[in-house]
């Protein structure tokens, strides 16, 4: 009889961490597709007959449309069942991967980019509600998150290096092709494994809630991303920002007055609900920043390949996929705090090798800061995610994983601005003096990372 418990406890135990196998590949997938774009962007723009400002929209139309309904999509999964919206997504990722490598010309790839932005929104909150579902103990819980937050944050981190493998060896259609045959071995799995889950209680459409919320998130997306270009202070930029602002005035009230808000603004009273959202804004903030800055930098001032530039941020990734388990870990025995300790201490020290950066640095001191900003990235990302999906109910892991995954995705993308903005005009021999302001901002997003830490809660959620 024990035996057979044991047994029967295996097969369970088995079937959960296959179930967090799925969707922390289905996370790899999308992760890696706002990284690897990147490294894609000078072939697109030879093959396209593309230039600078036409290929950055390559990347933004993804980004928009990904950051602007990843909240919408993790409520409608609480609603209307988790597997079935994240299959959905699954599907509209696919076709719209092969829509971007079969793609003639720059508008109808920027087209399917769109809809690839559509897809990816249900993926990544739906993946990490599917996840909290299954893991209902919460020091389980936590692991199976720092392995979800080390898939994710390798997949970003390792971006460069395999879009450069695959760029050098087959175009840059390839890019968008690798996504085939991973997402149809998920949709399999998916059907077979991942069990339906949606919230108990229903809740009602918010649909108001869910069009503001839309309009706030991308208006201030579209903002950061063309703010660099057309001027911060120009009439376009400033009238988008009134039109946010007022949006998210009417927001707070019509969401304060429902009895089924899509987002109850009383949340953000909480201290490390509200640290975690920060602490995931930030941390990306310094991620994109250094991607960004040492995409560049390796490439346009040191004039090396992109498969040997991603070589060199290659520290970063391994970093991350050995750090973000042990972080979760971490979390699960002694809650947030120490993690996130660890981590603003190591984005801080990573930043601050790069401050007095030239262009003879050496070799071994751009290893060994990549090396520092994978360990503090690797240590953040499971202890914020965990305790911000921690501050609502499993009822409503959609949303939870939403509200995470946009300030995830509003810090990349404000890290992409900021980072942009300041090498703005510099030229490929000026880039690493350019840079230094860049590093400082990473040194910074470290230490409000120890602010963080300070406001998180000493046990697990």
């Amino acid at each position: 009889m024990k035996q057979q418990i044991r047994t029967r406890r295996h097969s369970t135990d088995t079937h959960r961490w296959g179930v967090v196998a799925i969707c922390a590949t289905s996370i790899f997938v999308v992760g890696l597709d706002t990284s690897i774009v990147n490294v894609a962007l000078p072939s697109i723009g030879r093959d396209l007959d593309v230039g600078t400002r036409g290929l950055e929209w390559v990347v933004n139309a993804y980004t928009l449309v990904l950051a602007s309904l990843l909240i919408s999509s993790g409520a409608m999964a609480d609603r209307f069942g988790r597997r079935r919206i994240f299959q959905l997504g699954l599907i509209v990722f696919v076709a719209a991967s092969v829509a971007c490598a079969l793609a003639p010309s720059l508008g109808a790839l920027i087209a399917a980019r769109v809809v690839q932005g559509v897809g990816g929104s249900m993926l990544t909150p739906v993946a990490l509600a599917i996840v909290v579902n299954v893991m209902t103990d919460p020091k389980e819980r936590a692991k199976a998150i720092g392995v979800w937050a080390a898939v994710f944050g390798v997949s970003m981190a390792a971006g460069p290096l395999t879009g450069g493998l695959l760029i050098d060896g087959f175009g840059w259609r390839s890019v968008f092709w690798i996504n085939v045959p991973v997402i149809a071995v998920i949709l399999i799995l998916t059907a077979t494994v991942v069990p339906e889950s949606k919230s108990p209680t229903p809740r009602r459409l918010d649909v108001p809630g869910q069009v503001l919320l839309t309009v706030i998130v991308g208006g201030a997306v579209a903002i950061l991303v063309e703010g660099p270009h057309v001027g911060w202070v120009s009439p376009v930029v400033v009238i988008a920002g009134v039109l946010v602002v007022a949006a998210l005035a009417v927001f707070v009230r019509i969401e304060s007055r429902r009895t089924d808000p899509l987002i109850d603004p009383r949340l953000f009273k909480s201290a490390p609900f509200s640290a975690a959202v920060c602490g995931a804004i930030v941390v990306f903030v310094a991620l994109n920043t250094t991607l960004l800055l040492g995409t560049l930098y390796l490439q346009q001032a040191r004039g090396m390949s992109p498969a040997l530039a991603g070589a060199v941020t290659l520290p970063m990734a391994v970093a991350a996929t050995v750090c973000a388990p042990l972080a979760g870990i971490l979390v699960g025995r002694v809650g947030p705090r120490l993690p996130l300790l660890i981590a603003g201490s190591f984005t801080a020290l990573g930043g601050l090798r790069l401050i007095l950066l030239d262009n003879t640095t050496g070799v071994a001191t751009l290893l060994v800061a990549y090396l520092f900003i994978g360990i503090g990235f690797g240590f953040a990302n499971a202890p914020i995610t965990n305790t911000a999906v921690g501050g609502l109910p499993a009822s409503r892991a959609g949303l939870a994983g939403g509200i995470a995954s946009s300030a995830r995705q509003f810090g990349a993308v404000l890290g992409v601005a900021l980072a942009g903005g300041i090498i703005a005009n510099s030229a490929p021999e000026d880039l690493a003096y350019g840079s230094r302001p860049g590093w400082m901002l990473v040194v910074g997003c470290g230490v409000a990372v120890l602010l963080v830490a300070c406001l998180s809660p000493k046990t697990t959620p």
